[in-house]
């Protein structure tokens, strides 16, 4: 027969969860843990379901067991899914066998079955891999571990909020361009590093070398205080300007063939054919010289090359770059729409559960023939609701005459209104708008009963009235309901305490009863 498929993917329960010694028939044949979800093969060796379907997965396979106790019997010794059955009389024994929990400081006791349900996993002593950094940890310390201890952790910059990991904090502080440094001339703090150069150049206190400095001046000077110093300084920049100038004019420069040369203070001329013999070892300095100069020429060729290749390439790969930014932009702009549109869609659905809900909240307590019982529990919290202002009303479930006829609800005061407020339940009949009111006669004018019912059955209090038909009350509503008429002295609080047969378990009863004679 072929093995059913079992929810399992673990291996055997570890041997030392047992409370006592595991014999060896509980012990599966691949894992050598005790086994989980037991099944049973040809050969009668029993493995864990998981251990079984990976030692199958390829096909079938020779059973190890068999061989090792030199039972090897082909075709019975031969692992095949389609032969193998769960043992479940193997596993309602293993199951039932004591248990114990393995980890340092764990005291939890009981039986195989429950530490599969409830224990395994769920340990507060067991020591779990942490999924960063691989250290075990307790259970419980996992998130304070993830948070301050993980070396692995990520955290976000307080000042760039760029993402980084924890080993990196330091580096990441020495380039963050938002973080703050402070300049040490005036001390100002809280300079962000990407303006802390413009700082520098515009900070009153900080010093820079002299502009004429390239030619000798010394002097370093307040950023502020450029100005003066030129001014002040004029003869001595001069001076520096005129010395540099002669040891540049004083420069020797040697001498063309066919040139005019100074010959001991006699101006003579030297012969082409002269001066090649006389300048024949500058030649050979010169030409060193140039051919120096050509391989810097021809490596800075080189250079330049290379650059321009690592340009255009770049060029090509931001291009590349833009390209897909584009495209990723459009994804996000649909990914936004399709989210706008399922939000919209979720709203919608929404309220319409939100209709059926009060629907079918009506119907449960709707009655269709005049008469309506309220039942209204938690009585003393909501009175203390209503004394503090926070529920000063609340409404019944409506009520109709009959299935086309009148739409009724009640409103009822628990720390009264108008003349009863503090003394009295105020309780009063509200008529609202319903789905026929056009078949319907108006002004209403049916008798209403109004009941405070005695829950031993003896004393019911009692109020009833005739609507007043000149009251916009009992006109046809034009709105979700009329103006609330009724009884504002309907009981006095006093009646509803200490051991009061309208009050039982925290819960009244209010009866309305509609005469629908006539109708």
């Amino acid at each position: 027969m072929a093995l059913p498929s079992l929810d399992s993917s673990l291996q055997g329960i570890p041997k030392n969860v047992l409370a006592v010694s595991m014999e060896t028939k509980y012990q599966c044949q691949q894992c050598h843990q005790v086994l989980r979800k037991p099944v049973q093969a040809q050969c009668g060796h029993r493995f864990c379901v998981h251990c079984f379907k990976l030692l199958t997965s390829s096909g079938p396979k020779p059973c190890e067991a068999c061989r090792q106790e030199e039972i090897y019997e082909e075709p019975q010794s031969i692992l095949n899914s389609n032969e193998a059955f769960p043992d479940n009389a193997a596993g309602r024994e293993i199951a039932s066998l004591p248990a114990k929990c393995f980890n340092g400081g764990c005291s939890w006791t009981g039986c195989i079955k429950e530490y599969e349900a409830q224990h395994e996993g769920k340990c507060e002593y067991e020591r779990v891999p942490c999924e960063a950094c691989q250290v075990l940890i307790l259970r419980t310390e996992k998130e304070r571990h993830n948070e301050r201890e993980c070396e692995e952790r990520t955290l976000n910059c307080k000042y760039c909020k760029v993402s980084f990991n924890f080993k990196q904090i330091k580096a990441h502080d020495d380039i963050c361009q938002k973080f703050p440094m402070q300049c040490k001339d005036c001390g100002k703090k809280k300079i962000p590093r990407e303006k802390f150069l413009d700082h520098s150049r515009s900070c009153a206190k900080s010093k820079t070398a002299c502009p004429f400095s390239e030619v000798g001046c010394k002097a370093v000077i307040d950023n502020g205080k450029h100005s003066d110093h030129e001014q002040t300084s004029i003869m001595e920049h001069m001076r520096l300007i005129l010395a540099t100038s002669m040891v540049r004019l004083q420069r020797p420069e040697a001498p063309g063939p066919g040139d005019w040369q100074d010959d001991s203070g006699l101006g003579l001329y030297r012969a082409p054919e002269e001066g090649a013999a006389a300048t024949v070892g500058g030649g050979t300095a010169v030409s060193g010289q140039t051919s120096g100069l050509d391989h810097k020429v021809t490596v800075l060729e080189n250079i330049v090359c290379v650059l321009n290749r690592e340009v255009e390439r770049s060029s090509l790969t931001l291009e590349a770059f833009s390209r897909q930014h584009r495209l990723d932009q459009d994804k996000i702009e649909n990914l936004s729409n399709k989210v706008r549109q399922l939000e919209r869609t979720l709203t919608m659905r929404d309220l319409q559960l939100a209709e059926t809900d009060q629907t079918l909240r009506e119907l449960q307590f709707c009655t269709f023939d005049g008469v309506f019982v309220w039942k209204i529990a938690d009585f003393s919290r909501r009175r203390q609701d209503a004394v503090a202002g926070r529920t000063p009303a609340m409404f019944s479930p409506a009520f109709h005459s009959s299935k086309y006829g009148y739409k009724m609800c009640l409103r009822l005061y628990l720390n009264g209104d108008g003349t009863g407020r503090g003394t009295h339940l105020s309780l009063f009949f509200v008529v609202m708008r319903g789905k026929c009111d056009a078949l319907l006669k108006w002004p209403f004018s049916q008798k209403v009963t109004l009941m405070l019912l005695d829950q031993n059955n003896r004393e019911h209090i009692i109020d009833a009235f005739r609507p007043d038909v000149s009251s916009t009350s009992f006109q046809r509503p034009v709105s979700e309901m009329n103006i609330a008429s009724g009884c504002p002295l309907f009981c006095p609080l006093a009646k509803l305490t200490g051991k009061s047969s309208y009050l039982r378990d925290d819960t009244i009863f209010i009866k309305a009863i509609v005469d629908l004679t006539g109708l």
